[in-house]
């Protein structure tokens, strides 16, 4: 079976002497980086939970209880959803801008709507929560002088490796220097 997401590092990694495109279709969505193992092990994990989910399921239509199993599958269903939304979180390029996945929403910014996109020490919030602590974060900055943090080095699918989050900011970097028009 395909993994398309497992690529990601073997596409940019080894063909970054090609420049920062080096692949045949610009248009398509890439993740410039693989899922972290935070964000992995949390999937598998909720993954793990709706096994136990669907086990329930069987034991309620095996007792007699149809409303119990409708709830205990629908459950299931809800939280798969949300480990595959939380393995497709995360930043995705292309030649059309840079799109910033979130677990309830997408932001896409077009290339034209970017003026410069940078690393920049500053505080990030450390794996999604509310604490900041001192970090690392490739930031987009518009023409109207607003910026947003793309990626920081704290967050679920960099702590820990910090070479990764190199890679993928020099990539979403060069993917910026030459894309903005």
């Amino acid at each position: 079976m395909p993994l398309p997401f497992l690529a990601a590092d073997r596409d940019f990694g080894e063909l970054a002497g090609d420049g920062p495109l080096p692949h045949a279709e610009h248009d398509y969505w890439r993740r410039p980086y693989r899922p972290g193992p935070w964000r992995v092990g949390g999937a598998a994990l909720a993954l793990l939970i709706v096994s136990y989910l669907l086990l329930a399921t069987v034991i309620m239509l095996m007792a007699g209880s149809a409303s119990g199993a409708v709830a205990c599958f629908v459950s299931a269903l809800a939280v798969t959803a949300a480990a595959l939304r939380v393995l497709r979180m995360g930043v995705w390029v292309s030649a059309r801008g840079v799109r910033l996945v979130n677990f309830l929403y997408t932001k896409t910014l077009s290339w034209d709507q970017v003026s410069v996109v940078r690393t920049a020490q500053q505080p990030v919030k450390w794996l999604g929560l509310p604490r900041s602590v001192q970090g690392q974060a490739v930031v987009a900055h518009t023409p109207g002088g607003d910026s947003r943090a793309l990626l920081t080095d704290k967050n679920a699918d960099f702590l820990g490796r910090p070479e990764a989050f190199e890679r993928a900011a020099d990539t979403i970097e060069a993917w910026g220097a030459e894309l903005i028009a």
